[in-house]
C-alpha cells in the first residue's frame, strides 16, 4: 500500500511541476502605448513597432525600450522581470521540482510595467516623461521609475548575456 501511495505522489508531483509554466507560459504579451500615440518603440533586442502595439516577451527577461516621436524627447524605459506572487503556492502545489522549473524558465515572473504607457515631453519643453497606468493615470516619472529598477534590470541584462558585465556606465567624463 505504501508503494502505491508513494508512486501516486511521485506522479502527482511530476505532473504538477512547472505549474506556472502550464498556467502562464514563459511569454507575456506586453502592450506599448504613448501619449501622443504614433511613437516608434524599439526594444533592446531590436524589435520595433508604432504605438499602440504589443509584443510577446519572455517573462524571465529584463529589457529596455526606447520611445521616439518627431517633435518629442526620446524616452528610455526599463522593463523589469519580477517574481510573481504565486511562487509560494507553486512550491506547495508543485513541490521543489515545480519551483525549480518555473524559476529556471521565468514562468513564475511577470514583466513590469505592463502596459508600458508613457506621456512624452515635447522638444524644447522642460519636465519629465511620465509613466502611466492602463487608465492613463500617472504612476511616476519615467526617471524615478528607472532609478528604482536600474540596478536590477542591468544585472538581469548581464545575466541574460545581453550586455557585458564589465561595461561601466558613461559618466560623461
Amino acid at each position: 500500500m505504501n508503494l502505491k501511495f508513494a508512486t501516486a505522489m511521485l506522479i502527482a508531483s511530476v505532473g504538477l511541476s512547472g505549474c506556472a509554466t502550464v498556467m502562464n507560459g514563459v511569454n507575456q504579451p506586453v502592450e506599448f502605448e504613448s501619449d501622443p500615440s504614433g511613437a516608434v518603440i524599439e526594444l533592446f533586442n531590436g524589435q520595433s513597432c508604432t504605438t499602440p502595439c504589443s509584443f510577446e516577451m519572455r517573462r524571465g527577461n529584463d529589457s529596455i525600450v526606447t520611445f521616439s516621436l518627431e517633435g518629442y524627447q526620446d524616452v528610455e524605459v526599463m522593463i523589469q522581470s519580477r517574481t510573481g506572487g504565486g511562487v509560494a503556492g507553486n512550491l506547495l502545489a508543485g513541490g521543489i521540482i515545480g519551483g525549480v522549473v518555473d524559476a529556471s524558465n521565468g514562468a513564475s515572473n511577470h514583466l513590469y510595467p505592463d502596459p508600458v504607457y508613457i506621456r512624452m515631453v515635447p522638444v524644447g519643453e522642460t519636465g519629465d516623461a511620465l509613466l502611466l497606468d492602463k487608465d492613463g493615470e500617472v504612476i511616476s516619472t519615467v526617471a524615478e521609475y528607472n532609478a528604482e529598477v536600474e540596478e536590477d534590470v542591468r544585472e538581469g541584462l548581464v545575466n541574460q548575456g545581453a550586455v557585458a558585465g564589465d561595461v561601466e556606465e558613461d559618466d560623461g567624463e
